[in-house]
């Protein structure tokens, strides 16, 4: 499903997607194609599985024209020892 198409059917709602086609431009992936897996009623209960989400499952607002996540590099030099 189309992310435009979860934005007409669910106005205004946070809802819990499985990512399922992306592209990278930059340091962002740009979401283009997601299956529906829950529509949440309000922001604590979407907050709370956002936590929960792994992989490729986020929780995003339908208020927002695109889905964008930016990518970030772990900074952290852990375990190496000069």
């Amino acid at each position: 499903m189309k992310w435009e198409e979860v934005r007409q059917l669910y106005p205004d709602q946070f809802v819990k997607l499985s990512i399922l086609d992306f592209h990278l431009e930059d340091d962002k992936k740009i979401v283009t194609d997601v299956a529906l897996v829950n529509i949440i009623d309000d922001s604590k209960m979407a907050t709370k599985e956002l936590l929960k989400s792994k992989g490729d499952t986020i929780v995003y607002h339908t208020g927002s024209e695109k889905i964008v996540i930016e990518m970030r590099n772990p900074t952290g030099l852990r375990g190496i020892r000069l």
